[in-house]
């Protein structure tokens, strides 16, 4: 019996070892507010610009709506970078609330 604990939980440190970093990341979506999107290159600016980021997934850009909505790793970025990405493209944004 001691043999078979002892094995056990030698197998849960090893799974939680390997598991550990990846357990953690978390694919987040947030819906960004761009007011200054006015004409049809503004999608395909912003876009470029948050696809740079390394963690971007998917970006959707709704140019009526004035919205972006964006999938994300939250290891790899964050909601300030893709905000820094579209103001330093020309756009701010902010999270839709």
């Amino acid at each position: 019996m001691k043999r078979f604990r002892t094995l056990s939980l030698t197998t849960l440190f090893t799974a939680l070892l390997v598991a550990g970093p990846a357990a953690h990341a978390a694919e987040r979506v947030v819906v960004l507010t761009i007011p200054g999107m006015i004409c049809a290159t503004c999608p395909v600016t912003i876009k470029h610009a948050l696809s740079r980021l390394d963690g971007v997934k998917k970006t959707n850009i709704d140019l009526e709506g004035k919205e972006a909505w964006v999938t994300f790793d939250d290891q790899k970025a964050s909601v300030a970078a893709l905000i820094r990405a579209t103001t330093d493209a020309g756009y701010p944004a902010s999270v839709k609330p």
